[in-house]
């Protein structure tokens, strides 16, 4: 796995980046509730497994690139191992 970069829900995705999940990224941030108590916002975390792109949220959402190219969103307690 090599890992890519880290930025805040909400701001502007860094370049690195795909376009291919910055909309799916867009929707996730735009669906976190807002902290009425000032709690900082989630952090997301790119990396590439397998060349891949994957896109953490400190929540555990995840948005990813399979290998045929969708992107799919889905949480961390979906995968395949339970």
């Amino acid at each position: 796995m090599q890992l890519g970069t880290r930025w805040t829900s909400g701001d502007e995705p860094p370049a690195a980046v795909p376009a291919s999940l910055r909309p799916q990224i867009a929707a996730v941030d735009r669906a976190l509730p807002d902290d009425d108590l000032g709690q900082p916002r989630p952090r997301w975390t790119l990396t590439f497994l397998e060349g891949r792109p994957i896109a953490e949220l400190d929540t555990g959402m995840i948005v990813e690139q399979t290998a045929s190219g969708e992107v799919v969103v889905r949480h961390d307690d979906e995968d395949e191992f339970g």
